[in-house]
Protein backbone atom coordinates (compact mmCIF):
# COMPACT_ATOMS: atom_id res chain seq x y z
CA UNK A 1 0.00 0.00 0.00
CA UNK A 2 1.33 4.00 -1.30
CA UNK A 3 1.71 5.96 2.37
CA UNK A 4 2.98 8.81 0.90
CA UNK A 5 -0.21 10.73 1.55
CA UNK A 6 -0.25 9.85 5.04
CA UNK A 7 3.60 10.92 4.80
CA UNK A 8 2.57 14.12 3.61
CA UNK A 9 0.15 14.53 5.96
CA UNK A 10 2.63 14.07 9.17
CA UNK A 11 6.01 14.72 7.97
CA UNK A 12 8.91 13.05 9.51
CA UNK A 13 5.76 10.86 11.69
CA UNK A 14 5.15 7.47 10.17
CA UNK A 15 7.28 4.75 9.89
CA UNK A 16 7.18 1.93 7.32
CA UNK A 17 8.37 -1.96 7.48
CA UNK A 18 12.56 -1.52 6.97
CA UNK A 19 12.66 1.96 8.49
CA UNK A 20 14.49 3.15 11.42
CA UNK A 21 13.17 2.95 14.62
CA UNK A 22 10.07 0.71 13.09
CA UNK A 23 10.19 -2.26 15.33
CA UNK A 24 10.91 -0.33 18.59
CA UNK A 25 7.84 1.74 17.37
CA UNK A 26 5.31 -1.67 17.28
CA UNK A 27 6.21 -2.91 20.57
CA UNK A 28 3.39 -3.18 23.13
CA UNK A 29 3.50 -3.37 27.10
CA UNK A 30 3.83 -7.19 27.07
CA UNK A 31 6.52 -8.27 24.56
CA UNK A 32 4.75 -11.42 24.38
CA UNK A 33 2.13 -9.87 21.85
CA UNK A 34 3.27 -9.63 18.13
CA UNK A 35 2.02 -6.96 16.24
CA UNK A 36 2.98 -6.73 12.74
CA UNK A 37 1.37 -3.51 11.41
CA UNK A 38 1.99 -1.81 7.91
CA UNK A 39 2.83 1.43 9.24
CA UNK A 40 3.16 3.67 12.82
CA UNK A 41 1.80 7.09 12.83
CA UNK A 42 3.37 9.36 15.59
CA UNK A 43 0.47 12.08 16.25
CA UNK A 44 1.26 15.31 17.54
CA UNK A 45 -2.17 16.99 18.50
CA UNK A 46 -5.96 15.88 17.28
CA UNK A 47 -5.15 16.93 13.75
CA UNK A 48 -2.91 14.40 13.21
CA UNK A 49 -5.38 12.00 14.69
CA UNK A 50 -7.97 12.90 11.64
CA UNK A 51 -5.41 13.12 9.10
CA UNK A 52 -4.69 9.40 9.73
CA UNK A 53 -8.38 8.32 10.39
CA UNK A 54 -9.42 9.97 7.39
CA UNK A 55 -6.46 8.29 4.91
CA UNK A 56 -7.49 4.82 6.95
CA UNK A 57 -10.83 5.00 5.95
CA UNK A 58 -10.50 6.46 2.62
CA UNK A 59 -7.36 3.42 1.74
CA UNK A 60 -9.61 0.23 3.31
CA UNK A 61 -7.10 -0.20 6.41
CA UNK A 62 -7.69 -0.18 10.07
CA UNK A 63 -6.73 2.17 13.14
CA UNK A 64 -5.05 0.86 15.82
CA UNK A 65 -4.49 3.26 18.33
CA UNK A 66 -1.99 2.98 21.50
CA UNK A 67 -0.39 5.46 23.58
CA UNK A 68 1.85 3.10 25.92
CA UNK A 69 0.89 -0.55 24.37
CA UNK A 70 -0.68 -1.92 27.50
CA UNK A 71 -3.56 -4.47 26.80
CA UNK A 72 -2.34 -5.01 23.15
CA UNK A 73 -3.64 -8.18 21.93
CA UNK A 74 -2.56 -8.71 18.16
CA UNK A 75 -4.56 -9.55 15.29
CA UNK A 76 -3.72 -6.39 13.88
CA UNK A 77 -1.89 -6.98 10.32
CA UNK A 78 -2.09 -4.71 7.52
CA UNK A 79 -3.28 -1.95 10.40
CA UNK A 80 -2.30 1.09 10.76
CA UNK A 81 -0.46 1.74 14.37
CA UNK A 82 -1.36 4.98 15.31
CA UNK A 83 0.90 6.16 18.47
CA UNK A 84 -0.71 9.25 20.75
CA UNK A 85 1.69 8.86 23.64
CA UNK A 86 2.57 12.71 22.15
CA UNK A 87 -0.98 14.09 23.32
CA UNK A 88 0.07 14.01 26.74
CA UNK A 89 -1.51 17.31 28.27
CA UNK A 90 -2.82 17.78 31.62
CA UNK A 91 -4.59 20.28 33.30
CA UNK A 92 -6.75 20.89 36.65
CA UNK A 93 -9.44 22.57 37.71
CA UNK A 94 -8.70 22.60 41.12
CA UNK A 95 -12.03 24.55 42.06
CA UNK A 96 -14.27 22.68 39.46
CA UNK A 97 -12.85 19.25 40.69
CA UNK A 98 -12.03 18.16 37.03
CA UNK A 99 -9.35 17.34 34.55
CA UNK A 100 -8.49 17.49 31.36
CA UNK A 101 -6.22 15.23 29.79
CA UNK A 102 -4.09 14.18 26.18
CA UNK A 103 -4.53 10.51 25.04
CA UNK A 104 -0.91 9.86 25.90
CA UNK A 105 -1.09 11.04 29.46
CA UNK A 106 -0.51 8.29 32.10
CA UNK A 107 -1.95 7.93 35.85
CA UNK A 108 1.24 9.28 36.70
CA UNK A 109 1.27 12.46 35.32
CA UNK A 110 -2.32 12.87 36.12
CA UNK A 111 -1.45 12.01 39.93
CA UNK A 112 1.22 14.19 40.79
CA UNK A 113 -1.16 17.58 39.16
CA UNK A 114 -3.95 16.68 41.08
CA UNK A 115 -2.30 16.05 44.03
CA UNK A 116 -1.27 19.17 44.37
CA UNK A 117 -4.61 20.16 45.15
CA UNK A 118 -5.07 17.81 47.59
CA UNK A 119 -7.23 15.51 44.72
CA UNK A 120 -7.16 12.15 43.41
CA UNK A 121 -7.95 10.48 39.85
CA UNK A 122 -9.35 7.23 40.55
CA UNK A 123 -5.88 5.72 39.04
CA UNK A 124 -4.90 2.35 39.41
CA UNK A 125 -1.98 0.29 40.05
CA UNK A 126 0.86 0.99 37.76
CA UNK A 127 1.67 4.97 37.22
CA UNK A 128 2.75 4.33 33.57
CA UNK A 129 -0.46 3.09 32.33
CA UNK A 130 -2.32 5.38 29.95
CA UNK A 131 -5.36 7.45 31.08
CA UNK A 132 -7.44 6.88 28.22
CA UNK A 133 -7.65 3.08 27.26
CA UNK A 134 -7.62 2.56 31.09
CA UNK A 135 -10.79 4.58 30.88
CA UNK A 136 -12.27 3.39 28.31
CA UNK A 137 -12.15 -0.21 29.43
CA UNK A 138 -13.60 0.63 32.75
CA UNK A 139 -10.98 1.24 34.89
CA UNK A 140 -10.30 -1.08 37.98
CA UNK A 141 -9.34 1.87 40.93
CA UNK A 142 -7.82 1.80 44.48
CA UNK A 143 -10.47 3.86 44.93
CA UNK A 144 -13.67 2.34 43.13
CA UNK A 145 -14.87 0.81 46.29
CA UNK A 146 -15.69 4.44 46.86
CA UNK A 147 -16.44 5.94 43.79
CA UNK A 148 -16.96 3.44 41.31
CA UNK A 149 -15.31 3.10 37.73
CA UNK A 150 -12.77 5.44 36.30
CA UNK A 151 -15.26 5.77 33.58
CA UNK A 152 -18.06 6.73 35.71
CA UNK A 153 -16.18 9.66 36.40
CA UNK A 154 -15.83 11.23 32.77
CA UNK A 155 -17.80 14.30 31.93
CA UNK A 156 -16.69 14.47 28.11
CA UNK A 157 -14.27 12.59 25.36
CA UNK A 158 -12.71 14.86 22.68
CA UNK A 159 -12.85 12.21 19.59
CA UNK A 160 -12.11 12.08 16.12
CA UNK A 161 -14.75 9.83 14.45
CA UNK A 162 -14.36 6.65 11.84
CA UNK A 163 -14.96 9.49 9.11
CA UNK A 164 -12.40 11.98 10.49
CA UNK A 165 -14.33 14.46 11.97
CA UNK A 166 -13.44 15.88 15.37
CA UNK A 167 -16.07 16.21 17.99
CA UNK A 168 -17.03 16.74 21.57
CA UNK A 169 -18.97 13.81 23.27
CA UNK A 170 -21.13 14.69 26.50
CA UNK A 171 -24.35 12.58 27.98
CA UNK A 172 -26.22 15.49 26.43
CA UNK A 173 -24.56 15.79 22.99
CA UNK A 174 -24.73 12.28 22.27
CA UNK A 175 -25.55 10.23 24.86
CA UNK A 176 -25.64 6.47 22.74
CA UNK A 177 -21.83 6.91 22.30
CA UNK A 178 -21.14 8.79 25.22
CA UNK A 179 -22.39 5.29 26.79
CA UNK A 180 -20.49 3.01 24.72
CA UNK A 181 -16.77 5.45 25.64
CA UNK A 182 -18.13 5.02 29.54
CA UNK A 183 -16.65 1.38 29.39
CA UNK A 184 -17.08 -0.47 26.36
CA UNK A 185 -13.50 0.12 24.89
CA UNK A 186 -12.01 1.88 22.44
CA UNK A 187 -14.18 0.63 19.29
CA UNK A 188 -16.16 3.29 18.85
CA UNK A 189 -14.13 6.66 17.79
CA UNK A 190 -10.41 7.52 18.87
CA UNK A 191 -10.01 9.56 21.97
CA UNK A 192 -8.13 12.41 21.74
CA UNK A 193 -8.76 13.90 25.37
CA UNK A 194 -11.20 13.41 28.24
CA UNK A 195 -12.41 15.71 31.15
CA UNK A 196 -13.45 13.72 34.33
CA UNK A 197 -13.86 14.44 37.68
CA UNK A 198 -11.43 14.30 40.45
CA UNK A 199 -12.42 13.55 43.88
CA UNK A 200 -10.23 14.84 47.41
CA UNK A 201 -7.66 13.22 48.99
CA UNK A 202 -6.01 15.18 51.72
CA UNK A 203 -4.78 12.18 52.80
CA UNK A 204 -4.18 8.76 51.62
CA UNK A 205 -2.61 5.70 53.88
CA UNK A 206 -1.52 2.33 52.52
CA UNK A 207 1.30 0.28 51.63
CA UNK A 208 2.97 -3.52 51.54
CA UNK A 209 3.15 -5.95 54.07
CA UNK A 210 4.99 -9.12 52.92
CA UNK A 211 6.01 -12.32 54.59
CA UNK A 212 7.88 -15.79 53.83
CA UNK A 213 5.42 -18.20 51.88
CA UNK A 214 5.37 -20.32 55.01
CA UNK A 215 3.24 -17.57 56.27
CA UNK A 216 0.34 -17.75 53.46
CA UNK A 217 -2.39 -19.56 55.21
CA UNK A 218 -2.09 -16.73 58.18
CA UNK A 219 -2.08 -13.95 55.66
CA UNK A 220 -4.85 -14.78 53.59
CA UNK A 221 -7.45 -15.41 56.72
CA UNK A 222 -5.97 -11.89 57.47
CA UNK A 223 -7.40 -11.04 54.13
CA UNK A 224 -10.51 -12.40 54.54
CA UNK A 225 -11.07 -10.89 57.65
CA UNK A 226 -10.10 -7.67 56.60
CA UNK A 227 -12.07 -7.66 53.38
CA UNK A 228 -15.37 -9.18 55.19
CA UNK A 229 -15.79 -5.07 56.85
CA UNK A 230 -13.19 -3.35 55.09
CA UNK A 231 -15.31 0.28 54.45
CA UNK A 232 -15.60 1.75 51.31
CA UNK A 233 -12.53 3.87 51.46
CA UNK A 234 -10.06 0.55 52.03
CA UNK A 235 -9.01 -1.48 49.16
CA UNK A 236 -7.08 -4.59 49.91
CA UNK A 237 -4.93 -7.29 47.88
CA UNK A 238 -3.79 -10.47 48.37
CA UNK A 239 -0.22 -11.49 46.67
CA UNK A 240 1.43 -14.81 46.20
CA UNK A 241 4.63 -14.79 44.53
CA UNK A 242 7.21 -16.79 43.01
CA UNK A 243 10.44 -14.87 41.41
CA UNK A 244 12.98 -17.02 39.86
CA UNK A 245 15.87 -17.96 42.07
CA UNK A 246 13.73 -16.94 45.12
CA UNK A 247 12.40 -18.46 47.74
CA UNK A 248 7.85 -18.27 47.88
CA UNK A 249 6.65 -15.17 49.34
CA UNK A 250 3.56 -13.65 50.18
CA UNK A 251 2.45 -10.31 50.78
CA UNK A 252 -0.63 -7.58 51.28
CA UNK A 253 -1.06 -4.29 49.59
CA UNK A 254 -3.97 -1.59 51.21
CA UNK A 255 -4.65 1.83 50.05
CA UNK A 256 -7.12 3.99 52.38
CA UNK A 257 -8.80 7.03 51.62
CA UNK A 258 -8.58 8.58 54.80
CA UNK A 259 -5.55 9.69 57.51
CA UNK A 260 -2.82 7.86 59.11
CA UNK A 261 -4.19 7.01 62.23
CA UNK A 262 -7.54 5.82 60.93
CA UNK A 263 -5.58 3.58 58.28
CA UNK A 264 -3.13 2.34 60.86
CA UNK A 265 -6.10 1.14 62.96
CA UNK A 266 -7.80 -0.53 60.13
CA UNK A 267 -4.70 -2.74 58.92
CA UNK A 268 -3.61 -3.42 63.00
CA UNK A 269 -4.44 -7.15 62.93
CA UNK A 270 -1.63 -7.21 60.34
CA UNK A 271 1.01 -6.91 62.87
CA UNK A 272 0.12 -9.95 64.43
CA UNK A 273 1.61 -11.88 61.89
CA UNK A 274 5.11 -13.00 62.91
CA UNK A 275 7.69 -13.09 60.36
CA UNK A 276 7.48 -9.88 58.15
CA UNK A 277 10.33 -9.05 55.80
CA UNK A 278 8.42 -5.68 54.21
CA UNK A 279 6.40 -3.34 55.95
CA UNK A 280 6.03 -0.30 54.01
CA UNK A 281 2.86 0.87 55.36
CA UNK A 282 2.86 4.93 56.12
CA UNK A 283 1.31 8.11 54.28
CA UNK A 284 0.83 8.16 50.79
CA UNK A 285 0.45 11.36 48.33
CA UNK A 286 -1.78 10.81 45.37
CA UNK A 287 0.89 10.54 43.23
CA UNK A 288 2.65 8.00 44.88
CA UNK A 289 -0.08 5.51 44.48
CA UNK A 290 2.24 3.17 42.36
CA UNK A 291 5.04 2.67 45.01
CA UNK A 292 2.68 0.39 46.90
CA UNK A 293 3.05 -2.33 44.34
CA UNK A 294 5.81 -0.90 42.71
CA UNK A 295 5.16 -2.64 39.15
CA UNK A 296 7.49 -3.11 36.51
CA UNK A 297 7.37 0.61 34.30
CA UNK A 298 9.21 -1.01 31.61
CA UNK A 299 7.64 -3.47 29.16
CA UNK A 300 8.13 -7.08 29.69
CA UNK A 301 6.90 -10.41 28.19
CA UNK A 302 4.19 -11.03 30.65
CA UNK A 303 1.39 -13.82 30.45
CA UNK A 304 -1.71 -12.99 31.94
CA UNK A 305 -4.90 -14.01 33.44
CA UNK A 306 -8.21 -12.13 35.18
CA UNK A 307 -11.21 -13.37 36.77
CA UNK A 308 -13.89 -12.24 38.93
CA UNK A 309 -14.47 -14.48 42.35
CA UNK A 310 -18.20 -15.24 43.37
CA UNK A 311 -16.29 -16.32 46.83
CA UNK A 312 -13.34 -17.81 48.15
CA UNK A 313 -14.84 -20.92 48.52
CA UNK A 314 -12.16 -24.49 49.13
CA UNK A 315 -11.75 -24.97 46.01
CA UNK A 316 -10.34 -21.25 45.49
CA UNK A 317 -8.33 -21.67 48.57
CA UNK A 318 -6.76 -24.80 47.60
CA UNK A 319 -6.25 -23.82 44.39
CA UNK A 320 -4.83 -20.14 44.85
CA UNK A 321 -3.28 -20.21 48.12
CA UNK A 322 -2.23 -23.76 48.97
CA UNK A 323 -1.16 -24.96 45.68
CA UNK A 324 2.51 -24.01 44.25
CA UNK A 325 2.51 -20.47 41.90
CA UNK A 326 5.55 -21.67 39.57
CA UNK A 327 5.27 -21.37 36.62
CA UNK A 328 3.47 -18.14 37.43
CA UNK A 329 5.51 -15.47 39.43
CA UNK A 330 2.65 -13.99 40.92
CA UNK A 331 -1.26 -15.06 41.84
CA UNK A 332 -3.33 -11.91 43.37
CA UNK A 333 -7.12 -11.57 44.78
CA UNK A 334 -8.52 -8.23 44.50
CA UNK A 335 -11.07 -7.40 46.80
CA UNK A 336 -14.02 -5.24 44.86
CA UNK A 337 -17.72 -4.70 46.28
CA UNK A 338 -18.65 -1.23 47.44
CA UNK A 339 -19.74 1.16 44.54
CA UNK A 340 -18.63 -0.94 42.24
CA UNK A 341 -21.90 -3.33 42.70
CA UNK A 342 -23.88 -0.05 42.01
CA UNK A 343 -24.34 1.14 38.38
CA UNK A 344 -26.71 3.66 38.64
CA UNK A 345 -29.01 5.49 35.73
CA UNK A 346 -25.56 7.18 34.05
CA UNK A 347 -23.81 4.38 34.34
CA UNK A 348 -21.90 3.29 31.19
CA UNK A 349 -21.38 0.81 29.19
CA UNK A 350 -19.71 -1.20 32.16
CA UNK A 351 -22.10 -1.43 34.25
CA UNK A 352 -22.06 -3.08 37.83
CA UNK A 353 -20.21 -6.09 39.15
CA UNK A 354 -21.78 -8.25 41.86
CA UNK A 355 -18.52 -10.38 42.16
CA UNK A 356 -16.56 -9.27 45.33
CA UNK A 357 -13.31 -10.86 44.49
CA UNK A 358 -10.88 -10.44 41.26
CA UNK A 359 -8.18 -12.86 40.63
CA UNK A 360 -5.35 -12.32 38.46
CA UNK A 361 -2.85 -14.78 37.67
CA UNK A 362 0.26 -13.85 35.93
CA UNK A 363 3.50 -15.38 34.64
CA UNK A 364 6.13 -14.34 31.99
CA UNK A 365 5.76 -15.26 28.23
CA UNK A 366 9.79 -16.38 27.52
CA UNK A 367 10.01 -18.90 24.96
CA UNK A 368 10.82 -21.60 27.08
CA UNK A 369 7.97 -20.98 30.12
CA UNK A 370 5.06 -19.70 27.83
CA UNK A 371 3.79 -22.98 27.28
CA UNK A 372 3.82 -23.88 30.95
CA UNK A 373 2.49 -20.44 32.06
CA UNK A 374 -0.74 -20.67 29.76
CA UNK A 375 -1.43 -24.34 30.67
CA UNK A 376 -0.98 -23.10 34.10
CA UNK A 377 -3.32 -20.50 34.07
CA UNK A 378 -6.42 -22.31 32.22
CA UNK A 379 -5.61 -25.13 34.73
CA UNK A 380 -5.72 -22.42 37.24
CA UNK A 381 -9.11 -21.57 35.85
CA UNK A 382 -10.56 -25.17 34.91
CA UNK A 383 -10.31 -25.99 39.24
CA UNK A 384 -11.61 -22.69 40.31
CA UNK A 385 -14.68 -23.10 37.65
CA UNK A 386 -17.40 -23.17 39.76
CA UNK A 387 -16.53 -19.83 41.60
CA UNK A 388 -15.75 -17.72 38.72
CA UNK A 389 -17.87 -15.09 37.44
CA UNK A 390 -19.44 -15.35 33.76
CA UNK A 391 -17.96 -11.79 33.01
CA UNK A 392 -14.60 -9.96 33.89
CA UNK A 393 -13.31 -6.51 33.69
CA UNK A 394 -12.69 -5.24 29.84
CA UNK A 395 -8.81 -4.13 30.92
CA UNK A 396 -8.82 -7.91 32.35
CA UNK A 397 -9.00 -9.51 28.66
CA UNK A 398 -5.53 -11.39 27.34
CA UNK A 399 -4.94 -12.33 23.79
CA UNK A 400 -6.94 -14.94 22.26
CA UNK A 401 -10.23 -13.90 24.52
CA UNK A 402 -12.96 -11.57 23.19
CA UNK A 403 -15.15 -8.74 24.16
CA UNK A 404 -17.90 -11.10 24.52
CA UNK A 405 -16.21 -12.40 27.81
CA UNK A 406 -17.10 -8.95 29.58
CA UNK A 407 -19.97 -7.97 28.13
CA UNK A 408 -23.74 -9.36 28.94
CA UNK A 409 -25.37 -10.52 26.16
CA UNK A 410 -27.91 -6.71 26.08
CA UNK A 411 -25.00 -4.77 27.14
CA UNK A 412 -22.67 -6.21 23.86
CA UNK A 413 -25.58 -6.34 21.20
CA UNK A 414 -26.13 -2.79 22.29
CA UNK A 415 -22.33 -1.83 22.08
CA UNK A 416 -22.75 -3.95 18.35
CA UNK A 417 -25.01 -1.66 16.99
CA UNK A 418 -23.56 1.52 18.06
CA UNK A 419 -20.28 0.26 16.18
CA UNK A 420 -22.14 -0.86 13.09
CA UNK A 421 -23.97 2.29 12.84
CA UNK A 422 -20.79 4.64 13.72
CA UNK A 423 -17.98 2.85 11.76
CA UNK A 424 -19.93 0.50 9.62
CA UNK A 425 -16.43 -0.37 7.62
CA UNK A 426 -14.69 -0.63 11.27
CA UNK A 427 -11.63 1.81 10.54
CA UNK A 428 -11.18 1.69 13.88
CA UNK A 429 -10.51 -1.10 16.04
CA UNK A 430 -9.96 -1.91 19.54
CA UNK A 431 -7.11 -4.39 21.17
CA UNK A 432 -10.54 -6.11 21.80
CA UNK A 433 -13.10 -5.45 19.52
CA UNK A 434 -16.60 -5.51 20.00
CA UNK A 435 -17.43 -7.56 16.80
CA UNK A 436 -14.48 -9.72 17.05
Amino acid sequence: MAFEELRAALPGRVQLPGDAGFDEAIRPWSLAVHQPVAAVAHAEDAGDVAAVVAFAAKSGVQVVTQPTGHSAAGGVEEAILLRTGRLDGVSIDAERRVARVGAGANWGQVQAAAGAHGLTGLAGSNPVVGVTGYTLGGGLSWFSRKYGWASDAVRAFEIVDATGAEAVVTASSDPELFWALRGGGGDFAVVTAMEFELFPAPAVYGGRMMWPGTRTRAVFEAFQEITASAPAELTVWFHRFQFPDAPPMVALDAAYLGDAEAGRELLAGWDAIEGAMVDKRGALSAGSLGDITAEPTDPSPALSRGELLSDLGDAVVKTLVDEPVSPLVNIQIRHLGGALTEAGAEAGARGSVDEPYLMYAIGLGLPHLADAVKARNVEIVDAIGGHVGGLKPYTFLSPGESASAAFDEATLARLRDIKRSRDPKSVIRANYPVLG
